[in-house]
């Protein structure tokens, strides 16, 4: 019987991957012309899918056309980046008046200490903050830091944990991970985090953690285990740090506002800069006045773009004039919608997560930790082709992130969508 079913399965994706073969000819050109001359046709291997991805060459509010013309509602959301939608206006307008006075000054500008105050305001762990370009820059910012002030070395990370392209800690981990000398613990396991705080606090710099973890599949670390963290990094002198480079969208303060529980220091990136290339790293005052230039022991912290006129721009814009509170709760409210309506079906599927992020899973769960969650990739495969023969995109792993420009008929439709192929 088993069989049988992986042989019908096997059967209907390779008749999906027919038709998207067919339906995307122009997509398909792209992508072998640009094999000439990038490895695989990519330059980001997230975005890359089998038997190729499609091309975009159009978006606005939360819609995506591709280079054969289909249009979907964009689910993906820049896997959260894209918060605002496409093209919002006032993001435009910000960037359009910025362009206006030029680019590249190689000097401070008008526009970063709206940002940066505007961080300080909404995030209770952010005294001082300071930029970059990536929220895998935030992150190895935070944590050199962390080695740097406690002179200690080792980090602990959690299974599953993804804090950018060089600190990866799924399956084993990656071969191009930064060298520093990691723990891993296991995400969700209170327990167990506490002993390996006790056992290697001498050792020990920082405890390096999302609050939910997005990218092993949108799972939501437990209260009590934050907590724990928290207690055992306070109790043996160790420095906690949330990754909130995804959920700080979750509300106006992140999920660190929602625990109510305050790290010593924050990483940020994706939407905050307007939907351009950011990052940033904050946290207690007297840790981050480290890199003071004036001080006479300063840290030294480079970076050509670190406050790019057009992103610092469109990052004040939209956290000072569209992304307020009644904004994320409407934006929170969809998600929750999406989620009550999917787990309301009754198959074997759950949706995880927080808010205007959602993970879909072919299980009923419960899901605590990316080991919770079966491996399924003929089913996600399937219904990922399934949902864009439908018009909707997301990323094939189950990951979802809602936009603003999204509304109420949007979110039942993708539901609508899966519920077909479920009763399939």
């Amino acid at each position: 019987m088993i069989e049988a079913t992986r042989t019908d399965l096997a059967v209907r994706l390779a008749d999906a991957e027919r038709r998207y073969v067919v339906r995307n000819p122009e997509s398909r050109r792209l992508h072998e012309e640009r094999a000439l001359v990038m490895p695989g046709g990519n330059t980001r291997s997230v975005i890359h899918l089998p038997p190729f991805p499609l091309t975009i060459v159009r978006a606005e509010g939360a819609r995506i056309t591709d280079a054969d013309g289909h249009e979907y509602v964009d689910f993906l959301g820049e896997y959260t980046a894209g918060l605002y939608g496409h093209s919002h206006p006032v993001i435009i307008d910000a960037i359009r008046a910025a362009l206006d006075d030029g680019m590249t000054y190689g000097a401070p500008n008008r526009h970063e200490v709206v940002l940066a105050r505007a961080l300080c305001e909404r995030f209770p762990s952010i005294e001082l903050v300071r930029f970059c370009n990536s929220g895998t820059e935030a992150n190895l910012f935070a944590v050199s830091l962390a080695r740097a002030v406690t002179g200690r070395e080792k980090v602990l990370v959690f299974e599953g944990g993804y804090h950018g392209g060089v600190f990866y800690f799924g399956h084993g981990g990656s071969p191009i991970n930064a060298p520093f000398p990691f723990l891993v613990g296991e995400y969700n396991d209170a327990e167990g985090a506490v002993r390996l705080i006790a056992k290697h606090a001498h050792e020990l710099a920082a405890v390096l953690v999302d609050p939910l973890q997005g990218s092993a599949g949108v799972i939501p670390g437990e209260p009590a285990f934050l907590q724990a963290l928290r207690d055992a990094t306070d109790e043996h002198g160790v420095l906690l740090v949330f990754d909130e480079v995804m959920t700080s969208r979750l509300a106006t303060g992140g999920l660190q506002q929602v625990l109510g529980i305050t790290p010593d220091l924050t990483t940020l990136g994706k939407y905050v800069g307007g939907g351009l290339a950011f990052g940033a790293f904050g946290g207690r005052a007297d840790l981050m006045s480290r890199f003071d230039p004036s001080r006479p022991d300063a840290l030294p912290h480079a970076g050509t773009f670190n406050n790019a006129v057009l992103t610092m721009a469109a990052g004040a814009a939209g956290l000072t004039q569209v992304y307020d509170a009644d904004a994320v709760a409407r934006l929170n409210a969809l998600g929750d919608r999406l989620r009550d309506r999917l787990n309301a079906v009754g198959a074997e599927l759950c949706a995880t997560g927080y808010g205007s992020m959602v993970g879909l899973h072919f299980t009923r769960g419960p899901i605590r930790r990316a080991s919770d969650i079966p491996a399924t990739p003929e089913l996600r495969a399937l219904l990922h082709l399934h949902m864009l023969e439908s018009g909707y995109s997301y990323a094939r792993r189950g990951f979802v992130a809602l936009n603003l420009a999204m509304n109420e008929a949007d979110v039942d439709g993708f539901a609508d969508a899966v519920e077909t192929f479920l009763s399939a």
